[in-house]
């Protein structure tokens, strides 16, 4: 699954325990109600934050991971997801081109759709019922 936007923040990175470190960033979405949704980068992807700046549009591919968590002296389970990134790259601002909202931004070449299909079927048409 990947993730476009602007990256609106980018935290220092954490060390959670001696074998584990991780950092975060928070990007906003190019969509008509904007999302601003947290991706954490684990262990040695942290550092491919260094080379990206608040401000910068992005791509991000991650992968959406779950878990479970019951209390020690009982109660109720909770679950709780967490978006994890594995790969950033710059993208091209959204003005430049289309934003997948079905209108083309100026400056975009317009797309040409192709023509339907012939109909190859064996059948004769004509045995349709309607």
């Amino acid at each position: 699954m990947e993730i476009s936007g602007n990256i609106k923040k980018i935290m220092p990175e954490q060390q959670v325990n001696p074998t584990f470190k991780k950092r975060e960033l928070v990007v906003t979405t190019d969509e008509q109600y904007p999302q601003h949704i947290l991706v954490e980068f684990t262990q040695d992807r942290s550092d491919l934050l260094n080379r990206y700046e608040e401000g910068q549009n992005v791509t991000i591919s991650i992968n959406i991971r779950g878990r479970e968590w019951t209390p020690k002296e009982g109660g109720d389970t909770r679950y709780f997801n967490t978006i994890q990134g594995w790969r950033i790259q710059a993208s091209e601002s959204p003005a430049a081109g289309n934003d997948n909202s079905g209108q083309i931004q100026a400056g975009a070449a317009p797309v040409a759709s192709t023509p339907p299909a012939p109909n190859t079927n064996s059948f004769n048409d004509d045995d349709l019922p309607f």
